[in-house]
């Protein structure tokens, strides 16, 4: 690839010839560049994770077989992303006749304005440079595309201005399709596309031929498309008709993060915090392992549809509702700086609620009650990770590293953890409870103060996601009490102990 400055600086076709400047397609430009950066070692598509195994690889193959592509996976899963990142691979520069609308290659034009300015200018054909960020066109497939928006159609006006007739090609709307032509066309959710839009892509895909209204044109397009689709759709929507799926070169599979880790990588890539958020809110590494943890509970939940999926962009948005849930509670507070705390996961509950499509049993329950038990189940996983089972711990008969805070609760106390609380009354509350800090020190290599507090009070979340504890979730915060004082707290007051069954409690909510 010449030099961007030198070619800039060639305006005319006899120039392009004097320069010994050769053109070709879009998709062996793609192919060659792929090659150069597979040989310099370089990343093609990067900002991409979790995909270095399965996804890169077959696109890449992909590209250097020349193929159309169909990026087949559930929502959230980067496949719009990766046709973006294409654009990377095209050359820096390409030239056009000047004044082409589809951007006519000055050695191949196929418009009847390229051919007739090539006719009769010739060398002195004036060209122009077209960067690879305008060589890519995105469209969403939806209900009301019509032929005439990709492909194009007669334009009345054009012809009236121009005193042309309607036979005349002078008097075509090109569409997006062949305004794409050299360069990247992406349709998104192609199954959602109407089957007889999808059957004018038949002769664009395979001769490159279009057809509009009685014109006989033969537009040979050389364009590289790239079509996105959900599997969900080819049930609940639309589908793919088979001759056009057939014209696909190659349809690749994606998925979703396969670790936390990957899937903590996309989120830090993709999060938007301002600038007083970054300097002044802590976020725990384990605050953010909660985070991603909770989109790989809610993958396998029964209350919502796998087919669905839940997207990448749940942990992003739950990620901004944490820090922003935290810089709330400091203004409230007037405090210059704070840290994250598990109590501040109310405030993900939105982001977790909007991003999931759930089944019946789960409209059942109801939106927020899903979120916050997926948020309970990332708590319960991620507790025996790093501090030992409770269940396992209470059936020792001494050794229990559980059992003095236990106890304190058992004689009667109680912990609130408000959600607007100073960073003084935060910390006050949990040191009221024995041996709390010393659980934490026994397991956790502690960071900083503020660390230590989040850890005292994950502690307490753990303990009553395994059922050790009691946790009353209130409007304005959680208190944390013994298990079984909490449970009969609900018995009326003349319930008589004498009665023989005095034990039956049914009927009454603990």
């Amino acid at each position: 690839m010449q030099k961007s400055e030198q070619l800039l600086a060639i305006t005319t076709l006899g120039g392009l010839k004097q320069a010994a400047y050769a053109t070709q397609s879009v998709k062996q430009e793609l192919r060659a560049n792929l090659i150069e950066k597979l040989k310099k070692k370089e990343e093609p598509f990067p900002g991409i994770y979790g995909y270095e195994e399965t996804v890169l690889p077959d696109v890449q193959r992909a590209i250097l077989s020349m193929h159309n592509i169909n990026l087949l996976g559930l929502r959230g899963q980067a496949k719009t992303r990766i046709a973006r990142l294409m654009v990377g691979l095209l050359d820096e520069y390409v030239p056009y006749i000047s004044g082409s609308e589809i951007n006519d290659d000055p050695f191949r034009p196929i418009s009847k304005y390229g051919i007739d300015t090539i006719a009769e200018k010739g060398d002195d054909t004036p060209i122009s440079w077209w960067h690879r960020s305008e060589r890519y066109t995105e469209k969403l497939a939806t209900p009301d595309v019509s032929v005439a928006d990709l492909i194009g159609d007669v334009d009345p006006i054009k012809a009236a201005n121009m005193k042309l007739s309607y036979s005349d090609e002078r008097v075509l709307n090109f569409g997006l399709i062949p305004r794409s032509h050299r360069g990247i066309f992406v349709i998104n959710e192609l199954p959602d596309l109407q089957a007889r839009i999808q059957v004018a892509l038949f002769n664009i895909l395979q001769e490159g031929d279009i057809q509009i209204r009685g014109f006989k044109l033969r537009l040979p397009l050389d364009i590289q498309f790239v079509f996105t689709a959900n599997p969900e759709d080819y049930t609940n929507r639309g589908s793919i008709v088979t001759p056009l799926k057939d014209r696909i070169g190659s349809q690749i599979i994606t998925h979703y993060p396969r670790e936390v880790a990957i899937s903590k990588k996309i989120t830090l890539q993709e999060v938007r915090l301002s600038t007083w958020q970054k300097e002044n809110i802590t976020i725990f590494d384990l605050a953010h392992d909660l985070v991603e943890q909770v989109a790989f509970e809610a993958r396998k939940s029964e209350y919502i549809d796998e087919k669905s999926g839940v997207s990448a962009r749940l942990t992003i948005s739950a990620y901004e509702n944490l820090a922003s849930a935290a810089e709330r509670r400091a203004l409230i507070q007037g405090e210059a700086k704070t840290a994250v705390r598990i109590a501040d996961f109310v405030g993900v509950l939105p982001a977790i609620a909007g991003k999931v499509e759930l089944v019946y049993e789960g409209e059942q329950e109801g939106a927020n009650i899903v979120a916050q038990s997926l948020i309970n189940k990332s708590i319960r996983k991620s507790f025996i990770d790093i501090f030992p089972d409770p269940e396992k711990e209470k059936k020792k008969t001494k050794g229990n590293l559980y059992k003095k805070i236990l106890k304190w609760f058992e004689e009667g106390h109680e912990v609130d953890i408000l959600h607007d609380a100073s960073e003084a009354d935060y910390r006050a509350a949990l040191d009221s409870v024995p041996d709390l800090l010393h659980i934490v020190l026994e397991k956790v290599d502690i960071e900083s103060e503020v660390h230590k507090y989040f850890m005292m009070e994950f502690v307490l979340h753990g303990l009553a996601e395994y059922s050790v504890l009691s946790k009353d979730i209130l409007s304005h915060g959680l208190v944390f009490k013994d298990l079984f004082s909490s449970m009969f707290s609900g018995l009326p007051d003349d319930l008589d102990e004498d009665e023989d069954d005095d034990n039956d409690v049914s009927g009454y909510k603990f």
